[in-house]
């Protein structure tokens, strides 16, 4: 019994800043947690095997730590060394390292082989795989296409991955290869305190075999045979530093749900053997796989991994309490041995010779036992031979209730395909090619998976062969029992009862389950009456054509919806851009009446200004021309007024107005009369006063002037009149711009109304087909599972009686060739006896007095 080796290391700090708070010192073999004062923090003091500071290369922990577990693991004896931490703490460069400071990886495989050739004396055989758990699947890094391997146990060799890819190497740059492709394979993802941070667990095992070199090329002592683990554990992460979400979140849930796992095994197992009770190996499989190097037979290294930064108080405690109890827990680790045929007889062959020389004492009373003995042994195989055949009758029984399970089946199936074929009538249309490509796609893809790794699970693990004289058959020394193991000896003069074969022995018995090799994979036994996989094998062959007739309809009614929603989508497209181009014209025509009303009252204002200068320009406001400007000035401001009440109507409210303009044209009327009387009156008036002042001394003057005011005056009222026919042109022109601006909006906003309308009906029906080409591809998919399922169950029927059937060949044989040793041994032993007998014959003594 020995404890795990813990150690602790810490990494540089990332940035130099300062602590504050608190820091961690290193004192020897000793770590605690200091206040900034330098005053110790009492409870947060732990003390480890070693304790590595910040300025501790890989080759002073791999010296340590490491180099005394691959030497016990050259030697025969289990191995496991693995890094735990937080995350960004150093464990993936403390295992592999960097090109200028390799890991312990890198030194492990090189010493491993500097050592073998030290080993003269022995010959070794070195397999290698490598393998990550990721999300709670194992995949194999030496081979992409094996993902979700299967974790198996066996009595032979222990808790295995099934169908994982093992190499045999010579030299350590195969090794160092084939680590680089395992690492171009494995997951890795930036999180806020990792650029490259490890996704995943990785396991590195090396399975060293040995023997002893013989003279004469014989073999003839025990194989050890022992499994080095090399594990880089991911780190714990708190998803508030990490910042991890979607696919990184999901990952950092699997990792912390096995690492917490693997702190309750190391819990229970610090607890001590009568207070641990249960063990929770099988909760992760990381613990799984690890389960013989946590309490078991191995030896077995930790190193934890922390960060010095205060910030990251919290986890660094929480990794060294991790470590003060792994310290606690203990293995039992011995040399793993297995014996070979050579090996056993030699061994068997001096136990015989030992046996001759107790014989020569007590012959009869030792062959007696023997007697009794093999008539045990014959009672045994009998009732073995019972056992057996109420085995077969048993696998009798459960084909039979497979049988009808298949028959259950096929109803549910040929039920399944009727509400099929039923919900397709009624259908119009159904998904697009292209998911059903891809899910037919899938489907074989799925169902070749399935295939290989049930051919895989009856198969021998991908890695290359051996040569014969390294590998242990173990198929041989598995048959093998106490009747045929050894030969008999010459002669019965002295057998050992069972304490002398102990003490013989020195009380050494060997432990099977400990050991980790590689052995036939073993099957259950079934009768071969009743099979007939031809039979199903057609019925199977019959459901999966009708299931394809079914795809190919569904097929055809996929592509003529997937026609109809192009053309309802090319529809859609085309009214959306009619409904854009309307759009746009609607709000240049509701820009026009603005525009108008802008414009009028530009003219107004432009139209007063000028009045008011020409007003101002005439000094008399009696005169003529400045009642002449008044009236022409209360003629344009009604006009205008009047255009800007039309168009902030149909600016406000785009409202329905009387396009009768009697009213405006009395108005006008009424105002051309008032202008016409004002300068017929002012004509009058101005013709006396002309007349009045002709009888004065400045007649002459007065007539020029007079004569000049008159033109004048003609002058302005040709312009006048000229202008008021211009803008009641304007207006004439304005009022018929704005009809047609209006009936021009109105027929929009019809059109517009009607696009709506049927947009709203185009969607309705694209959400009609959505829905049915949803449920069209439930009901498919569903129909493709159920056939994947069918198609899996027949494989593996199949599989397994080809197994079985071999099988029962292997076991007839091997009970034959049992039967006639036994044979030949009972006529040996009863012709040995009866030579016996006749050799020492039995003198009767006669009583005295006769």
């Amino acid at each position: 019994m020995e404890k795990i080796c813990v150690a602790v290391r810490v990494r540089p700090p990332v940035t130099q800043e300062s602590f504050n708070g608190t820091f961690w010192n290193i004192d020897d073999n000793r770590i605690s947690l200091h206040k900034s004062s330098g005053t110790p923090i009492s409870g947060v003091a732990f003390t480890f095997d070693h304790v590595f500071d910040q300025s501790c290369p890989n080759s002073r922990v791999y010296e340590l730590l490491t180099k005394d577990i691959i030497n016990a693991a050259v030697e025969g004896f289990n191995g496991t060394v693995f890094a735990y931490g937080q995350t960004s703490s150093g464990k993936t460069f403390t295992m592999n390292g960097s090109e200028n400071n390799p890991g312990i990886i890198h030194r492990a495989v090189k010493d491993v082989f500097d050592m073998i050739t030290k080993h003269d004396e022995r010959e070794f055989l070195i397999r290698v795989s490598y393998m990550e758990i990721y999300n709670e699947e194992i995949n194999d890094l030496l081979m992409v296409n094996n993902q979700k391997l299967q974790i198996h146990e066996s009595l032979e060799r222990g808790v295995f991955v099934a169908g994982l890819r093992e190499e045999i190497v010579s030299e350590a740059e195969q090794v160092h290869k084939l680590l680089e492709a395992g690492e171009v394979n494995r997951h890795f993802g930036e999180t806020n305190m990792n650029v490259r941070s490890s996704r995943s667990h990785t396991i590195f095992r090396m399975v060293i075999e040995s023997k002893t070199k013989e003279m004469d090329g014989s073999s003839s002592d025990a194989i050890r045979v022992s499994a080095l683990n090399l594990v880089d554990l991911a780190g714990s992460e708190r998803i508030a530093k990490t910042g991890a979400d979607g696919v990184r979140l999901k990952e950092g849930k699997h990792i912390n749900k096995s690492l917490m796992v693997l702190g309750n095994v190391i819990n229970k197992l610090s607890e001590g053997a009568k207070q641990r009770g249960h063990i929770p190996y099988r909760d992760s499989k990381l613990t799984r796989i690890l389960q013989f190097s946590l309490g078991g037979n191995a030896k077995t290294s930790i190193i934890c991994t922390v960060a010095p930064e205060e910030v990251h108080v919290e986890e660094t405690r929480g990794t060294l309490q991790f470590a003060n109890r792994a310290k606690r827990v203990t293995n039992c680790a011995q040399v793993n041995e297995i014996l070979t045929d050579a090996a056993l007889l030699k061994r068997q062959t001096l136990e015989i010779e030992e046996l001759r020389q107790k014989l020569q004492g007590s012959q009869a009373v030792v062959m007696e036992q023997e007697i009794l003995k093999l008539r045990n042994d014959l009672l045994k195989y009998e009732l073995e031979h019972e056992k057996l055949a109420m085995e077969l009758e048993e696998e009798r029984k459960l084909q039979r209730q497979r049988d009808l399970h298949i028959k259950e089946q096929q109803i549910k199936i040929n039920n399944l395909s009727n509400m099929v074929n039923f919900s397709d009538s009624e259908r119009k249309s159904n998904t697009t090619q292209h998911q059903s490509l891809s899910g037919q796609g899938m489907g074989e893809r799925s169902i070749n998976s399935q295939h290989m790794r049930q051919e895989e699970a009856f198969s021998t693990p991908g890695f290359k062969e051996a040569p014969k004289s390294y590998v242990v058959r173990r198929s041989n020394y598995a048959r093998v029992s106490d009747s045929d193991a050894s030969p008999l000896p010459d002669a019965f003069n002295d057998v050992a009862d069972e304490d002398a074969w102990m003490k013989m022995n020195k009380g050494y018995v060997a432990d099977l389950d400990s050991i980790c090799m590689t052995p036939a994979i073993k099957v259950r036994s079934l009768s071969s009456d009743g099979i007939s996989p031809a039979f199903s094998k057609g019925r199977y062959e019959h459901e999966i054509q009708n299931l394809r007739k079914q795809m190919e309809i569904a097929t055809k009614e996929k592509d003529e919806l997937e026609k109809n929603h192009r053309d309802q989508v090319l529809l859609n497209n085309n009214l959306t851009k009619e409904i854009t181009e309307l759009r746009e014209e609607a709000k240049l025509t509701r820009e026009i009446p603005q525009m108008l009303f802008d414009s009028v009252t530009t003219c107004k204002d432009i139209y007063n200004d000028v009045l008011s200068v020409m007003q101002r320009s005439v000094d008399d406001e009696k005169s003529f021309a400045n009642i002449l400007l008044t009236c022409m000035t209360e003629i344009g401001s009604n006009l205008f007024s009047t255009l800007e009440t039309h168009c902030r109507m149909a600016v406000d409210g785009y409202q329905t107005f009387s396009t009768d303009t009697s009213i405006l044209q009395e108005q006008c009327k009424i105002l051309c009369d008032r202008l016409n009387n004002s300068v017929a009156l002012l004509a009058s008036s101005d013709a006396q006063t002309t007349m009045e002042k002709e009888s004065t001394t400045r007649q002459c003057g007065s007539d020029y002037k007079g004569l000049e005011f008159g033109e004048d005056f003609a002058c302005w009222n040709e312009k006048l009149s000229n202008e008021i026919n211009t803008f009641r042109d304007k207006y004439i022109s304005l009022e018929k711009d704005h009809d047609h601006f209006k009936q021009v909006l109105e027929e929009s906003n019809s059109s517009y109304l009607d696009l709506e309308r049927e947009l709203q009906v185009l969607q309705q029906d694209r959400e009609t087909l959505l829905d049915k080409v949803f449920k069209s591809s439930q009901n498919l998919r569903l129909v493709s599972e159920e056939r994947d399922m069918l198609l899996e169950r027949y494989k593996s029927e199949v599989q397994k009686r080809k197994s079985l059937k071999q099988g029962i060949e292997q076991f007839r044989v091997a009970f034959v060739s049992r039967q006639r040793s036994m044979a030949s041994f009972h006529s040996d032993c009863k012709s040995r006896l009866e030579d016996h007998m006749s050799q020492n014959p039995v003198v009767e003594v006669s009583s005295f007095g006769f």
